[in-house]
Protein backbone atom coordinates (compact mmCIF):
# COMPACT_ATOMS: atom_id res chain seq x y z
CA UNK A 1 0.00 0.00 0.00
CA UNK A 2 1.38 3.40 -1.04
CA UNK A 3 1.77 6.05 1.69
CA UNK A 4 -0.39 9.22 1.44
CA UNK A 5 1.06 11.87 -0.87
CA UNK A 6 3.06 14.52 0.96
CA UNK A 7 1.42 17.96 0.55
CA UNK A 8 4.83 19.62 0.25
CA UNK A 9 5.57 17.43 -2.78
CA UNK A 10 2.28 18.41 -4.35
CA UNK A 11 2.96 22.09 -3.68
CA UNK A 12 6.30 21.84 -5.46
CA UNK A 13 4.75 19.89 -8.33
CA UNK A 14 1.93 22.44 -8.73
CA UNK A 15 4.40 25.33 -8.81
CA UNK A 16 6.51 23.65 -11.51
CA UNK A 17 3.35 22.86 -13.50
CA UNK A 18 2.13 26.47 -13.22
CA UNK A 19 5.43 28.06 -14.26
CA UNK A 20 6.77 25.46 -16.66
CA UNK A 21 10.26 25.45 -15.17
CA UNK A 22 12.08 24.43 -12.00
CA UNK A 23 13.87 27.79 -11.82
CA UNK A 24 10.68 29.88 -11.98
CA UNK A 25 8.94 27.57 -9.51
CA UNK A 26 11.86 27.87 -7.10
CA UNK A 27 11.60 31.65 -7.22
CA UNK A 28 7.85 31.48 -6.68
CA UNK A 29 8.14 29.26 -3.61
CA UNK A 30 11.37 30.74 -2.26
CA UNK A 31 12.95 27.32 -2.48
CA UNK A 32 15.95 25.86 -4.29
CA UNK A 33 15.85 24.30 -7.73
CA UNK A 34 17.49 21.02 -6.55
CA UNK A 35 14.85 20.70 -3.83
CA UNK A 36 12.00 21.09 -6.30
CA UNK A 37 13.64 18.66 -8.68
CA UNK A 38 13.92 16.14 -5.85
CA UNK A 39 10.29 16.69 -4.87
CA UNK A 40 9.10 16.07 -8.43
CA UNK A 41 11.25 12.93 -8.73
CA UNK A 42 9.92 11.62 -5.42
CA UNK A 43 6.36 12.29 -6.49
CA UNK A 44 6.94 10.45 -9.77
CA UNK A 45 8.31 7.48 -7.83
CA UNK A 46 5.35 7.47 -5.45
CA UNK A 47 2.78 7.73 -8.25
CA UNK A 48 4.76 5.40 -10.51
CA UNK A 49 4.25 7.67 -13.49
CA UNK A 50 6.04 10.37 -15.45
CA UNK A 51 4.55 13.78 -14.71
CA UNK A 52 6.55 16.06 -17.02
CA UNK A 53 8.09 16.00 -20.48
CA UNK A 54 11.05 18.23 -21.27
CA UNK A 55 10.52 20.47 -24.33
CA UNK A 56 12.55 23.33 -25.83
CA UNK A 57 10.12 25.72 -24.16
CA UNK A 58 10.30 24.15 -20.70
CA UNK A 59 8.53 21.43 -18.77
CA UNK A 60 5.12 20.32 -20.04
CA UNK A 61 2.67 18.15 -18.14
CA UNK A 62 2.05 14.62 -19.34
CA UNK A 63 -1.52 13.35 -19.42
CA UNK A 64 -1.01 11.84 -15.96
CA UNK A 65 0.53 15.14 -14.82
CA UNK A 66 -2.52 17.10 -15.96
CA UNK A 67 -4.77 14.78 -13.97
CA UNK A 68 -2.65 15.08 -10.85
CA UNK A 69 -2.46 18.85 -11.28
CA UNK A 70 -6.25 19.03 -11.12
CA UNK A 71 -6.16 17.24 -7.76
CA UNK A 72 -3.34 19.49 -6.52
CA UNK A 73 -5.36 22.60 -7.40
CA UNK A 74 -8.39 21.27 -5.59
CA UNK A 75 -6.27 20.56 -2.53
CA UNK A 76 -4.79 24.06 -2.66
CA UNK A 77 -8.26 25.57 -2.88
CA UNK A 78 -9.45 23.46 0.03
CA UNK A 79 -6.39 24.43 2.05
CA UNK A 80 -7.09 28.11 1.39
CA UNK A 81 -10.74 27.69 2.41
CA UNK A 82 -9.59 26.01 5.62
CA UNK A 83 -7.09 28.79 6.33
CA UNK A 84 -9.71 31.46 5.87
CA UNK A 85 -12.22 29.55 7.98
CA UNK A 86 -9.77 29.18 10.86
CA UNK A 87 -9.14 32.93 10.65
CA UNK A 88 -12.89 33.60 10.84
CA UNK A 89 -13.00 35.17 7.39
CA UNK A 90 -14.94 34.32 4.26
CA UNK A 91 -13.16 33.54 1.03
CA UNK A 92 -12.64 36.56 -1.21
CA UNK A 93 -11.66 37.06 -4.83
CA UNK A 94 -8.41 38.80 -3.89
CA UNK A 95 -5.45 37.95 -6.10
CA UNK A 96 -4.03 38.12 -9.62
CA UNK A 97 -5.40 36.80 -12.91
CA UNK A 98 -3.07 36.74 -15.91
CA UNK A 99 -4.59 37.27 -19.37
CA UNK A 100 -3.22 36.97 -22.90
CA UNK A 101 -4.78 38.48 -26.01
CA UNK A 102 -3.76 39.71 -29.46
CA UNK A 103 -2.12 43.12 -29.75
CA UNK A 104 -5.28 44.67 -31.19
CA UNK A 105 -7.53 43.21 -28.49
CA UNK A 106 -5.09 44.07 -25.71
CA UNK A 107 -4.56 47.64 -26.94
CA UNK A 108 -7.98 48.78 -28.13
CA UNK A 109 -10.66 46.52 -26.61
CA UNK A 110 -9.61 45.13 -23.25
CA UNK A 111 -8.53 48.37 -21.50
CA UNK A 112 -12.12 49.63 -21.23
CA UNK A 113 -13.44 46.20 -20.22
CA UNK A 114 -10.75 45.67 -17.59
CA UNK A 115 -11.38 49.14 -16.19
CA UNK A 116 -15.03 48.19 -15.72
CA UNK A 117 -13.93 44.95 -14.08
CA UNK A 118 -11.70 46.91 -11.70
CA UNK A 119 -14.66 48.98 -10.57
CA UNK A 120 -16.66 45.84 -9.80
CA UNK A 121 -13.81 43.74 -8.39
CA UNK A 122 -11.18 46.06 -6.90
CA UNK A 123 -9.40 43.17 -5.14
CA UNK A 124 -8.51 41.41 -8.41
CA UNK A 125 -5.22 42.43 -10.03
CA UNK A 126 -4.75 41.88 -13.77
CA UNK A 127 -1.62 40.99 -15.72
CA UNK A 128 -2.01 41.29 -19.50
CA UNK A 129 0.27 39.68 -22.11
CA UNK A 130 -0.23 41.19 -25.58
CA UNK A 131 0.54 38.17 -27.73
CA UNK A 132 -1.25 35.67 -29.95
CA UNK A 133 1.23 32.83 -29.43
CA UNK A 134 -0.39 29.45 -28.83
CA UNK A 135 2.28 28.65 -26.24
CA UNK A 136 0.90 31.22 -23.83
CA UNK A 137 -1.50 28.66 -22.38
CA UNK A 138 0.51 25.54 -23.11
CA UNK A 139 3.43 26.89 -21.09
CA UNK A 140 1.06 28.26 -18.47
CA UNK A 141 2.06 31.87 -19.06
CA UNK A 142 -1.56 32.96 -18.59
CA UNK A 143 -4.76 31.89 -16.84
CA UNK A 144 -7.12 33.07 -19.59
CA UNK A 145 -6.60 33.63 -23.32
CA UNK A 146 -8.76 35.76 -25.63
CA UNK A 147 -8.30 34.31 -29.10
CA UNK A 148 -9.60 35.02 -32.62
CA UNK A 149 -9.32 31.37 -33.58
CA UNK A 150 -10.47 28.12 -32.01
CA UNK A 151 -7.78 26.74 -29.67
CA UNK A 152 -6.98 23.07 -30.21
CA UNK A 153 -5.20 22.16 -26.96
CA UNK A 154 -6.77 19.16 -25.28
CA UNK A 155 -6.03 20.23 -21.71
CA UNK A 156 -7.92 23.55 -21.68
CA UNK A 157 -11.51 24.73 -21.39
CA UNK A 158 -12.63 26.81 -24.36
CA UNK A 159 -15.82 28.61 -25.31
CA UNK A 160 -16.84 30.60 -28.38
CA UNK A 161 -18.21 33.95 -27.24
CA UNK A 162 -19.32 35.70 -30.44
CA UNK A 163 -18.36 36.73 -33.98
CA UNK A 164 -17.11 40.31 -34.28
CA UNK A 165 -17.50 42.35 -37.45
CA UNK A 166 -14.35 43.55 -39.18
CA UNK A 167 -14.19 46.56 -41.46
CA UNK A 168 -11.98 48.38 -43.95
CA UNK A 169 -10.82 51.89 -43.06
CA UNK A 170 -8.69 54.64 -44.57
CA UNK A 171 -7.99 58.32 -43.97
CA UNK A 172 -9.88 60.96 -45.98
CA UNK A 173 -6.52 62.17 -47.29
CA UNK A 174 -5.66 58.78 -48.75
CA UNK A 175 -9.11 58.39 -50.30
CA UNK A 176 -9.01 61.88 -51.82
CA UNK A 177 -5.71 61.01 -53.47
CA UNK A 178 -6.50 57.47 -54.60
CA UNK A 179 -10.28 57.28 -54.84
CA UNK A 180 -12.81 55.30 -52.85
CA UNK A 181 -12.97 51.55 -53.63
CA UNK A 182 -16.50 50.28 -54.14
CA UNK A 183 -15.82 46.53 -54.19
CA UNK A 184 -13.25 44.09 -52.83
CA UNK A 185 -11.89 43.69 -56.38
CA UNK A 186 -11.20 47.46 -56.49
CA UNK A 187 -8.53 46.92 -53.84
CA UNK A 188 -6.17 45.64 -56.54
CA UNK A 189 -5.51 49.29 -57.47
CA UNK A 190 -4.98 50.42 -53.86
CA UNK A 191 -2.34 50.23 -51.14
CA UNK A 192 -3.56 47.63 -48.68
CA UNK A 193 -1.79 47.05 -45.37
CA UNK A 194 -1.17 43.40 -44.57
CA UNK A 195 0.66 40.96 -42.34
CA UNK A 196 4.16 39.64 -42.93
CA UNK A 197 4.39 35.93 -42.06
CA UNK A 198 0.79 35.55 -40.91
CA UNK A 199 -1.66 34.51 -43.64
CA UNK A 200 -4.75 35.69 -41.72
CA UNK A 201 -5.60 38.57 -44.09
CA UNK A 202 -4.80 36.49 -47.17
CA UNK A 203 -7.28 33.86 -45.98
CA UNK A 204 -9.83 36.60 -45.29
CA UNK A 205 -9.48 37.94 -48.83
CA UNK A 206 -9.78 34.43 -50.20
CA UNK A 207 -13.04 33.95 -48.26
CA UNK A 208 -14.29 37.25 -49.72
CA UNK A 209 -13.47 36.10 -53.27
CA UNK A 210 -10.18 37.95 -53.84
CA UNK A 211 -7.14 35.71 -54.27
CA UNK A 212 -3.89 37.52 -53.44
CA UNK A 213 -0.41 36.68 -52.25
CA UNK A 214 1.99 38.23 -49.79
CA UNK A 215 3.34 40.59 -52.45
CA UNK A 216 -0.10 42.19 -52.81
CA UNK A 217 0.58 44.26 -49.68
CA UNK A 218 3.04 47.17 -50.08
CA UNK A 219 3.40 47.34 -46.28
CA UNK A 220 3.63 44.20 -44.14
CA UNK A 221 4.02 43.65 -40.40
CA UNK A 222 2.89 40.89 -38.07
CA UNK A 223 2.32 43.44 -35.32
CA UNK A 224 -1.39 44.21 -35.62
CA UNK A 225 -1.13 47.53 -33.79
CA UNK A 226 1.61 48.70 -36.17
CA UNK A 227 -0.56 47.77 -39.16
CA UNK A 228 -3.50 49.70 -37.77
CA UNK A 229 -1.39 52.75 -37.00
CA UNK A 230 -0.11 52.72 -40.59
CA UNK A 231 -3.72 52.96 -41.74
CA UNK A 232 -4.36 55.77 -39.26
CA UNK A 233 -1.27 57.58 -40.62
CA UNK A 234 -2.71 57.44 -44.14
CA UNK A 235 -0.37 54.86 -45.71
CA UNK A 236 -3.25 52.87 -47.16
CA UNK A 237 -6.31 50.78 -46.41
CA UNK A 238 -6.35 48.78 -43.20
CA UNK A 239 -8.63 46.10 -41.79
CA UNK A 240 -9.54 45.98 -38.12
CA UNK A 241 -12.41 45.14 -35.79
CA UNK A 242 -15.25 47.51 -36.68
CA UNK A 243 -15.62 48.62 -33.06
CA UNK A 244 -11.96 49.70 -33.10
CA UNK A 245 -12.13 51.44 -36.46
CA UNK A 246 -15.27 53.41 -35.68
CA UNK A 247 -13.66 54.77 -32.52
CA UNK A 248 -10.74 56.30 -34.47
CA UNK A 249 -11.59 59.83 -35.75
CA UNK A 250 -8.67 59.91 -38.23
CA UNK A 251 -10.22 57.28 -40.53
CA UNK A 252 -13.54 56.58 -42.20
CA UNK A 253 -15.17 53.23 -43.02
CA UNK A 254 -15.19 51.98 -46.61
CA UNK A 255 -16.51 48.88 -48.40
CA UNK A 256 -19.41 48.77 -45.96
CA UNK A 257 -21.45 46.56 -48.29
CA UNK A 258 -18.61 44.10 -48.90
CA UNK A 259 -18.79 40.59 -47.48
CA UNK A 260 -15.87 40.85 -45.04
CA UNK A 261 -15.57 37.71 -42.87
CA UNK A 262 -16.28 38.15 -39.18
CA UNK A 263 -13.69 37.22 -36.58
CA UNK A 264 -14.65 34.58 -34.00
CA UNK A 265 -13.84 35.36 -30.39
CA UNK A 266 -12.91 32.44 -28.13
CA UNK A 267 -12.18 32.44 -24.41
CA UNK A 268 -9.83 29.74 -23.20
CA UNK A 269 -8.65 28.85 -19.71
CA UNK A 270 -6.85 26.12 -17.83
CA UNK A 271 -8.80 23.57 -15.89
CA UNK A 272 -8.43 25.53 -12.66
CA UNK A 273 -11.28 27.61 -14.05
CA UNK A 274 -13.44 24.98 -12.37
CA UNK A 275 -11.93 25.51 -8.94
CA UNK A 276 -10.73 29.12 -8.87
CA UNK A 277 -13.52 31.56 -8.21
CA UNK A 278 -11.21 34.45 -9.07
CA UNK A 279 -10.38 33.09 -12.54
CA UNK A 280 -14.02 32.15 -13.07
CA UNK A 281 -15.14 35.68 -12.17
CA UNK A 282 -12.82 37.28 -14.73
CA UNK A 283 -13.70 34.65 -17.35
CA UNK A 284 -17.44 35.20 -16.95
CA UNK A 285 -17.06 39.00 -16.90
CA UNK A 286 -15.07 39.01 -20.15
CA UNK A 287 -17.49 36.58 -21.79
CA UNK A 288 -20.41 38.89 -21.00
CA UNK A 289 -18.69 42.11 -22.11
CA UNK A 290 -17.13 40.65 -25.27
CA UNK A 291 -20.48 39.24 -26.31
CA UNK A 292 -21.99 42.71 -26.02
CA UNK A 293 -19.33 44.32 -28.24
CA UNK A 294 -21.10 43.33 -31.45
CA UNK A 295 -24.51 44.67 -30.46
CA UNK A 296 -23.40 47.56 -28.26
CA UNK A 297 -19.78 48.62 -28.88
CA UNK A 298 -20.05 51.23 -26.13
CA UNK A 299 -20.28 48.51 -23.46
Amino acid sequence: MQPPLDWSLLQSFAAVAATGSLTAAARKLGNSQPTLSRHVSTLELQTETRLFERTPGGLELTEAGVELYDYALRMAEAAEDLRLATEGRSQTLTGTVRLTASEIMATYVLPELLTALRREEPEIDIELVASDRTENLLQREADIAVRMYRPTQADVITRKITDLTSGAFATPGYLNARGVPETIEDLRSHDVIGYDRSDLIIKGFDAAGLKVGRGFFPFRSDNQVVCWQMAVAGYGIGFVLKAVGLSEPAVVPILENADIPKLPIWLTAHRELKVSRRVRRVYDFLADRLERLETDPAK
